[in-house]
């Protein structure tokens, strides 16, 4: 079976993971760094804006199980696209909607997708589209954050619940088995 990486920046990366966890063919969900100027940053360093990334997530997932239109699509539906560097109450370049095609044909479907999804937003969609770039990993605790420490973490609990809502009303058909809708 072929896999392929779809790379989205959405907001707080903690949050952007727990949408995709429960998708079917979504094979991995890693939280990480891309699109900046500084080699291996951290947390901190992400977090005081000062290093140009997004905070984003890896999907390694398998396209014949779920398609790269059907991923952006649920980016879309998750997420305020038509917030300029915020995602609610974080704000700042780190926090950007932003699309990392691995190809050509990302590229192409990213720009059908932001047309395709500006039919349900009354404000312009001004999520970009930027090169590949280095991707680093986050730290390990922010990896599987929504699993373990998220659901004891207020901001999560005040955010996650809604996406997650959002994602299972209108993708139930999309949801791995066992995840309720």
């Amino acid at each position: 079976m072929a896999h392929e990486t779809a790379t989205l920046a959405g907001g707080c990366f903690w949050c952007t993971e727990a949408v995709f966890k429960d998708v079917t063919g979504v094979e991995r969900v890693e939280s990480g760094y891309i699109g900046g100027y500084v080699a291996d940053p951290t947390y901190k360093q992400v977090c005081g804006g000062d290093t140009g990334h997004a905070e984003a997530i890896r999907l390694t997932y398998d396209p014949a199980q779920v398609s790269y239109d059907d991923l952006l699509d649920m980016f879309f539906a998750t997420h305020d696209p038509t917030q300029l560097n915020r995602q609610g109450n974080d704000v700042g370049t780190q926090y950007r909607s932003a699309i990392f095609p691995h190809s050509s044909e990302q590229e192409e479907a990213a720009k059908r997708a932001i047309e395709r999804s500006q039919a349900d937003w009354k404000d312009p969609i001004v999520t970009t589209i930027e090169p590949l770039a280095d991707w680093y990993p986050a730290e390990d605790y922010h990896q599987d954050y929504w699993e373990g420490e998220g659901q004891r973490n207020p901001y999560c609990l005040a955010v996650i619940p809604p996406k997650l809502q959002k994602l299972r009303k209108s993708f139930a058909a999309r949801l791995k088995d066992g995840v309720s809708a």
